[in-house]
């Protein structure tokens, strides 16, 4: 699924909404997940999971085409742990 098909689905699955209204949901909810964890902060939804920044130290990497060594800088990714009704469901258990 895309964005453009989650905005479909929800502007179908809740009439009151029309596409633009269902654009600027989805939209905000992007946009409040990227500067809360861009501010560091960790955004969990109960069920689904929990997005978070973790940090990669600087290490010494390897160019694949010389073999020559790399410096590679520190930097903040973005990570994503699953929570455990997804975790049930991907894994064919629909009790939770």
């Amino acid at each position: 699924m895309i964005r453009s098909e989650l905005v479909q689905k929800i502007a179908e699955d809740n009439p009151a909404l029309n596409v633009a209204d269902a654009e600027r949901i989805v939209t905000t909810i992007f946009d409040e997940i990227i500067s809360s964890i861009s501010s560091g902060n960790r955004v969990e939804l109960r069920g689904f999971g929990a997005f978070s920044v973790k940090k990669r130290e600087a290490r010494t990497g390897r160019n694949p085409k010389t073999g020559d060594a790399v410096s590679v800088d520190s930097k903040h990714i973005p990570f994503f742990k699953t929570g455990k009704l997804l975790r049930d469901r991907l894994n064919g258990n629909n009790d939770s």
